[in-house]
């Protein structure tokens, strides 16, 4: 079994930045793809980031593509969206997952294994 533990929301001016990061229990942290969705209040949990393990691929959505970073670091179990030119649509609750199987990065929530329990972000105008 694996945990997922978010941490770094909060509230945030329009154009104001902030890093999430996503700690994850288990020994096989390196050979997961971790993903980064997103729900909003009312809307679907939507896709933002992900990165594989096998060689470091990294995925976007069209909303997060030049203003967030997908990283990690397998040494401290922990992956990290840096989140950059916020805006007041990027409100939502954050989640991270973690794919054991997918060699490639995945954009679909059903293809991810474990769920963290998410964290807050808003953005103010």
């Amino acid at each position: 079994q694996v945990q997922l533990v978010e941490s770094g929301g909060g509230l945030v001016q329009a154009g104001g930045s902030l890093r999430l990061s996503c700690a994850a229990s288990g020994r096989s942290f390196s050979r997961y793809t971790m993903g980064w969705f997103r729900q909003a209040p009312g809307k679907e949990r939507e896709f933002v980031a992900a990165t594989v393990w096998s060689d470091g691929s990294t995925l976007y959505a069209d909303s997060a593509k030049g203003r967030f970073t997908i990283s990690r670091n397998n040494a401290k179990n922990t992956v990290y969206l840096q989140m950059n030119s916020l805006k007041p649509e990027d409100t939502a609750v954050y989640y991270c997952a973690a794919d054991r199987t997918s060699i490639v990065v995945q954009r679909s929530a059903g293809e991810y294994d474990y769920w963290g329990q998410g964290t807050q972000v808003t953005v103010s105008s």
